[in-house]
């Protein structure tokens, strides 16, 4: 059903393309924007990762440069019977993770430096099951269409605003429906977007704790990063928004306009999927071997702490 429903929005949302395109262009417009998304989508089926790790600048890493990361990563790859993904550092401070690639196969993972020194070793392994559950269930592909065709009709309503004239017959009337198409196209695909995206973390969360085995590491996890991710800037997001989808927290405040589900229903789900699993609630926080502060009497250099603090 989540697969069908899928399928629905992303055919919803190109149809408001083209129903952007006819509005500024007539029947030729609607053509034209229907070839412009299923040229977008064909690009970004060979090229989503390229576009998703350069916008980042990650760097990717293997199992020499970041043996205890890498290593993690592959495990999580084995559980989940999936191929080994290329594995990338993003070295910024905002604490978030994402999964990109258009098939299993072509997979990559990153993860901020931020995230890896914020969080203990079985909170990161939460977060890279969830990202690689977006893999599994082939969300990366769906996520990265959903936000190039959403930031090109930003971009084809604002070029209707400046550049649209009417004709000389109904020229107000033209006018007043360009304005509404502008104003309208773009917020109604911003919630197909948030639609799309909502629907995929709740699944990603749950395939997530089935691949951990934790579902409260992933729980504790998000508890920690999702207020640092609303106080610490974004760049990426800032200069586009619709890459916003791609991360395990969202980067805005308000639930109404956010691509994910509220943090707290993900952690409300997930402790009862952990009950329902019978795993014991943590005691108490423990330092990880992949923590920078797990052995405070010699501080040693961690896989998961980029930066050698």
């Amino acid at each position: 059903m989540s697969g069908f429903k899928t399928v629905m929005l992303l055919s919803a949302l190109t149809a408001l393309f083209m129903a952007l395109g006819y509005t500024l262009g007539g029947s030729g417009g609607a053509m034209i924007a229907l070839l412009v998304a299923a040229g977008m989508n064909l690009f970004t089926f060979w090229n989503a990762d390229k576009i998703v790790l350069s916008m980042h600048n990650a760097r990717e890493v293997d199992a020499e440069s970041a043996p205890e990361f890498y290593g993690l990563v592959r495990d999580l790859a084995q559980r989940a019977k999936l191929p080994m993904p290329r594995v990338y550092l993003i070295d910024e401070p905002h604490p978030n993770a994402f999964a990109t690639g258009r098939n299993p196969e072509h997979a990559a993972v990153a993860a901020t430096t931020g995230l890896l020194s914020m969080l203990s070793r079985d909170e990161v392994a939460g977060v890279m099951a969830h990202e690689l559950a977006h893999v599994k269930n082939r969300d990366t592909l769906i996520m990265t269409m959903v936000a190039t065709i959403a930031g090109a009709m930003s971009m084809l309503a604002n070029f209707g605003l400046f550049f649209r004239g009417g004709n000389e017959e109904n020229g107000h009337g033209n006018m007043l429906a360009t304005l509404m198409a502008v104003i309208v196209a773009p917020f109604a695909a911003m919630i197909v977007q948030m639609a799309i995206s909502r629907t995929r973390e709740y699944g990603a969360d749950a395939a997530g704790a089935e691949i951990s085995g934790n579902p409260r590491a992933l729980a504790s996890a998000l508890e920690k990063i999702s207020g640092k991710a609303e106080m610490i800037p974004n760049h990426v997001a800032e200069r586009n928004p619709a890459a916003a989808q791609l991360y395990i927290v969202p980067v805005h405040v308000s639930e109404l306009f956010s691509t994910h589900p509220a943090t707290e229903k993900r952690i409300a789900a997930l402790e009862e999927m952990a009950g329902g699993m019978a795993i014991p609630a943590p005691s108490a926080p423990r330092a990880s071997a992949l923590s920078p502060v797990a052995t405070p009497t010699r501080r040693r250099s961690s896989a998961l702490d980029p930066t050698r603090r």
